[in-house]
C-alpha cells in the first residue's frame, strides 16, 4: 500500500515546476547555440531577426534553410532516443539497455545502405531505414514470442543475435559497395543530422509516444518493482510490456530514419535524469525528452565547428561526450550507494 500511495501521490509541486522551467530554458539556450554556431559567424541578434522576419539576406538563408531545420531535427532525434532508452531500461530491467540493443538500428542500416548502393538518396534512404527498422522490430518480437510467452531476458538475447546478424550484412554491403559511395554510407552509419528530414512526422511520433508513456507512467512506476507486485496492484503486465516494446521500437526506428546510428544518448540521459530528479516516470519521461533533445543539439553544433569547415558525424561527438559522462555517472551512483 505504501508503494501504491507513493506512485499515486500528487506530482505537481514547486520543485516540479522549477525543474520544468529550468530544463525548458536550457533547451532554448541549446537551440539558440545550435542555430548561431557554424562555419559562418552569425550573431544572436541576426538569428532572432531572421526567425521573426526573413529579409532574404545570406544570414537569413543559412539560418532558415540550413541551421534551424537541423536544430529541430536534432532536438527531435535526441528526445526520441532518450525516451526510447528510458522505456528500454524498464522493459529489459537492465540499466545498460539502450535503443539499439534490439537490432532496430541494424535493420535500418541494412536497408538504408541498400538504397544508397542503388543510387537513391533523400526520401528513399529515410524510407528504407524506417522499413528496415520496423522489419527488425517484427523479427525480434516474433522470434521472442515463439511459444506464446516472452521474458525480458528472451527479448534481450533475441535482439542481440538479430543485431549481430544485421552487423554482418552491413559489413558485407560496405565491402562490396562502390568506392564513391562509401563516404556517405559511413557518415550515415556513424550518425549525421545532414540526412535529417520529415521533421513533421518525427514530431508527431515523439509527441504521441510521450503522451502515451505519460498516460501509463503510474504503471511504469509499479513495473520497476517487479511483475508480481505490479500485477497485484492492478497492472496488466503483458499489455504494458507490448506497449513499451512498440513505443521504444517506433521511436528508435524514427530516430534512425532521421539521423542514422547515434549512440549513448539513450543510455546516458535516463541515468542522468534519475540521478538528478528520481525515478518517478511522470517526471522522468518529459525530463528525458528535454534533456536528450538539448544534449544532441549541443553535440551537433560542436560537431560542425570543431574542424570547420569540415563537419564530423554527430555520432562521434555523442560517443566522445557520452563515454566520460557515463563513467562519471557510474562512479557517482556507486558512491551514493555506499554506507
Amino acid at each position: 500500500m505504501a508503494l501504491l500511495r507513493e506512485t499515486s501521490s500528487p506530482l505537481w509541486s514547486g520543485r516540479t515546476l522549477l525543474i520544468g522551467i529550468v530544463l525548458s530554458g536550457l533547451c532554448l539556450l541549446a537551440c539558440a547555440f545550435g542555430v548561431a554556431t557554424g562555419s559562418v559567424d552569425i550573431s544572436l541578434r541576426e538569428v532572432f531577426a531572421a526567425i521573426v522576419n526573413d529579409d532574404g539576406t545570406v544570414a537569413s538563408s543559412v539560418i532558415l534553410e540550413l541551421r534551424l531545420p537541423r536544430v529541430i531535427a536534432g532536438f527531435l532525434v535526441g528526445g526520441m532516443l532518450a525516451l526510447a532508452g528510458a522505456l528500454m531500461q524498464i522493459l529489459l530491467r537492465n540499466p545498460l539497455a539502450e535503443p539499439y540493443v534490439l537490432g532496430v538500428s541494424g535493420g535500418a542500416s541494412v536497408f538504408a545502405l541498400l538504397a544508397m548502393i542503388a543510387g537513391l538518396s533523400g526520401y528513399w534512404v529515410n524510407l528504407g531505414a524506417f522499413l528496415g527498422a520496423l522489419l527488425s522490430m517484427l523479427l525480434v518480437f516474433g522470434i521472442a514470442h515463439l511459444g506464446g510467452s516472452w521474458s525480458p531476458m528472451r527479448v534481450l538475447l533475441t535482439g542481440v543475435v538479430i543485431a549481430a546478424g544485421w552487423g554482418a550484412v552491413v559489413n558485407f554491403l560496405l565491402a562490396v559497395s562502390p568506392a564513391g559511395r562509401l563516404h556517405g554510407m559511413l557518415f550515415w552509419l556513424m550518425g549525421d543530422l545532414g540526412f535529417a528530414g520529415h521533421a513533421g512526422f518525427s514530431a508527431v511520433v515523439l509527441a504521441a509516444a510521450t503522451c502515451l508513456a505519460l498516460a501509463f507512467a503510474r504503471d511504469l512506476n509499479l513495473l520497476i518493482h517487479g511483475d508480481l507486485q505490479a500485477a497485484s496492484l492492478g497492472v496488466t503486465v503483458d499489455r504494458l510490456r507490448y506497449l513499451i516494446y512498440f513505443l521504444a521500437s517506433l521511436l528508435t526506428a524514427t530516430a534512425v530514419m532521421q539521423a542514422g546510428g547515434i549512440g549513448f544518448i539513450g543510455l546516458i540521459v535516463p541515468h542522468l535524469v534519475r540521478l538528478l530528479f528520481g525515478s518517478d516516470h511522470r517526471l522522468l519521461i518529459p525530463a528525458s525528452v528535454l534533456t536528450g533533445g538539448g544534449l544532441l543539439v549541443v553535440a551537433d553544433a560542436l560537431a560542425r565547428i570543431l574542424i570547420a569547415p569540415q563537419q564530423l558525424p554527430v555520432g562521434i561527438l555523442s560517443a566522445m561526450l557520452g563515454v566520460p559522462l557515463f563513467l562519471f555517472l557510474l562512479h557517482f551512483s556507486m558512491a551514493r550507494q555506499r554506507p
